[in-house]
């Protein structure tokens, strides 16, 4: 029997609150004075909340995979990652409200730059405006391909969503982007024989996509997460949660809805999200509040930009714990070091506040976390750790 169904049989309805912090990118690693972005912030209420808490680091795949943001996610709210593969595509789209039908294929897009030699010089465009890259996808609506229809929809920033819509259309079509400048971008290739049509579509969309944006702002696009509806169970049904998203980025926000949260209004700021988290604060059980900006600036490679991110996110945690949680769990869903600009390995520091957790009296930060009495765990393992705390969870045999 695996976690997820031992949780489902022993959840129990209570009214206690969830809320989970989720600081996306909070891990780091080392800078130039030897500090991670999180031990180089000032952070008073963190680490006042941390030192009345349990501490530990958490591995959201396993030790040394570097994950996704679909997948570290996916493994907070209890689902196996490795068992629920979910596609970027989907979550974009689901991001938006876009009505995908289960035979579509969607791919996350990014509008990006190449040098007139093809070569990668800026995968995000500058992370183009979101009104400009609209204007964009308006221009890309224009593209026609044989045997399937096709929808460009912008998500935010660089970020767009493009759906393949016909029959016989697969997603296992390997990703476009590289992941790095001072390379072309990837054709794209089908990953078995099933997807060959898919992946000649994405070719053709792309061939036509660099004529159309030629002189544009962005002058190239990249596809990733090919991706198709998947079937899930919803967290309502397996853990008796009434849980609530509070996120800006659509691709949490579609995520959110994927695992049956009522996706609230995010607003443009951690303060319009507080505020949303007050309102409805008598109405669910769970809360999922998502802040983004350390990865944006850990994957710019913005150091002082990610600290401020962070410090930024303590200034307001007041607001937070005057609510009166049962339960408060701060985490990362995987970490982003600025020193690396992208997503790592690097484990990631979990915190856990209830009225029955035996405090380790540290503060918050990698190295503290890694001596915290809940050691070092797979992501899986939050929300039981989360619901037994909480209350939520029936004893396990006679």
């Amino acid at each position: 029997m695996n976690r997820r169904i031992l949780l489902a049989e022993l959840a129990q309805e209570t009214p206690s609150r969830i809320v989970f912090l989720v600081m996306d990118g909070l891990g780091g690693a080392p800078g130039p004075d030897g500090k991670t972005e999180l031990e180089a912030a000032r952070i008073p209420n963190l680490d006042a909340l941390a030192v009345r808490s349990q501490l530990g680091l958490t591995d959201p795949v396993s030790p040394g995979i570097t994950p996704g943001s679909g997948p570290s996610h996916l493994a907070l709210f209890g689902y196996d990652p490795l068992e629920f593969q979910v596609g970027r595509g989907v979550l974009e789209a689901l991001g938006i409200d876009f009505p995908l039908k289960t035979t579509d294929v969607a791919m996350r897009a990014n509008f990006c730059i190449v040098d007139q030699n093809g070569i990668l010089a800026d995968r995000r465009a500058g992370r183009l405006e979101t009104a400009q890259a609209a204007r964009l996808c308006r221009m890309l609506r224009d593209i026609r391909l044989v045997g399937a229809e096709v929808m460009v929809e912008p998500v935010k920033e660089h970020r767009f969503v493009v759906v393949f819509r016909g029959d016989g259309l697969a997603a296992e079509v390997a990703d476009t982007d590289p992941q790095k400048t001072g390379v072309p971008p990837i054709d794209p290739k089908p990953l078995n024989a099933e997807a060959e049509r898919t992946a000649h579509l994405a070719g053709e969309f792309i061939r036509q996509s660099r004529a159309i944006l030629e002189g544009q702002p962005a002058n190239m696009v990249l596809l990733r997460g090919f991706s198709k509806y998947p079937s899930i169970p919803s967290l309502p049904e397996l853990y008796k949660l009434r849980p609530a998203a509070i996120a800006i980025y659509p691709m949490y926000r579609g995520l959110a809805r994927l695992v049956g949260m009522d996706v609230l209004a995010g607003g443009n700021s951690l303060e319009d999200q507080l505020r949303t988290l007050r309102s409805h604060w008598d109405k669910y059980t769970f809360f999922y509040l998502h802040v983004k900006d350390p990865d944006r600036t850990g994957e710019d490679g913005d150091f002082p930009g990610k600290v401020r991110a962070i410090e930024e996110v303590d200034r307001h945690l007041p607001a937070l714990l005057d609510l009166g949680p049962q339960v408060i769990v701060v985490t990362g869903d995987h970490s982003t070091p600025a020193v690396l600009k992208g997503h790592s390995w690097h484990p990631v520091p979990f915190l856990l506040n209830s009225p029955w957790c035996v405090p380790d009296g540290l503060p918050f930060s990698e190295r503290a976390c890694g001596q915290g009495s809940l050691g070092r765990f797979p992501a899986v393992d939050v929300m039981g750790l989360a619901m037994a705390h909480a209350l939520k969870l029936n004893k396990y045999g006679a």
